[in-house]
């Protein structure tokens, strides 16, 4: 069976992050992947020169493309950019029934150029959130959509229960703007219990699209039918390969290595 996974992301100019990050995770996970663009962007590692959104036309039409003959097992939004995009995306996934939506709530690029218009976020809490599987926002996304402060693990917790009451069925907050100098540990709330996965944080500043990779490994263990569990699991190891096979490319954030799960799996099974 082919499996398919669908994202509904800005283009990267630079390939670390949006839907070239999500594209070529997909394929490193063997699901077939699919877009629709919802925004071009002029940037690299040092950071976002321009952004050119798409029409909530082009956003539509993309995506029906997709829904009226391909279909999808799972689909992950990331780069939305302004409200009527997100209700665009919010009408297509009801319309089409589609179960299996992971949020991705880009706003803030790692340079620090906005990628979310400041009213856009009340428009994803009001008709994206609630169609959600997952949400995976790191932790000043989840300050924003929950309005609690952050900075302790009793807070994620509290944000993470916050995001299921809002409509989402699972939340991960992620925690690489933790303060914890060891350890890069992810919050999963499957509505009744936490499950923490932790990981070496290395030192490096090449994480250029750490987020958008996540939540596409996500995306594809869950459209070959993993658990939530397992979905989350299978990500945090690919993220934690491909920021250890640093790529050194570029002079600022530089990217992940996308083919390193790969290859370590390799040489594992080999061994």
């Amino acid at each position: 069976m082919i499996y398919k996974a669908l994202t509904i992301a800005g283009s990267d100019s630079g390939g670390g992050a949006g839907i070239q990050a999500d594209i070529k995770t997909f394929q490193e996970l063997d699901v077939f992947g699919m877009s629709a663009l919802t925004a071009v962007t002029a940037q690299n590692t040092k950071g976002v020169q321009n952004v050119f959104p798409m029409t909530v036309q082009a956003v539509k039409e993309q995506i029906s493309s997709i829904g009226d003959d391909m279909g999808t097992d799972a689909l992950k939004t990331g780069m939305l950019f302004n409200a009527d995009i997100i209700k665009t995306v919010a009408e297509a996934v009801h319309n089409y029934g589609w179960e299996k939506l992971i949020i991705d709530p880009v706003m803030i690029a790692k340079g620090g150029a906005p990628l979310l218009q400041n009213e856009a976020v009340s428009a994803m809490i009001q008709y994206l959130l609630p169609l959600s599987y997952v949400i995976t926002p790191n932790i000043p996304e989840a300050e924003a959509l929950t309005g609690i402060s952050i900075s302790s693990e009793e807070d994620k917790r509290k944000a993470a229960e916050k995001l299921v009451k809002m409509g989402t069925t699972f939340a991960v907050i992620k925690g690489g703007h933790d303060q914890d100098t060891f350890e890069a540990s992810d919050l999963l709330f499957d509505g009744e219990s936490f499950t923490v996965y932790s990981s070496e944080r290395l030192p490096t500043a090449n994480t250029h699209g750490t987020g958008c990779t996540f939540s596409a490994a996500m995306t594809a263990q869950l459209a070959k039918g993993h658990s939530i569990h397992e979905a989350v699991s299978e990500a945090k190891k690919f993220i934690q390969a491909a920021i250890e096979d640093d790529l050194k490319i570029g002079s600022g954030h530089g990217p992940t290595n996308h083919w390193a799960y790969r290859r370590k799996r390799g040489m594992s099974l080999e061994n």
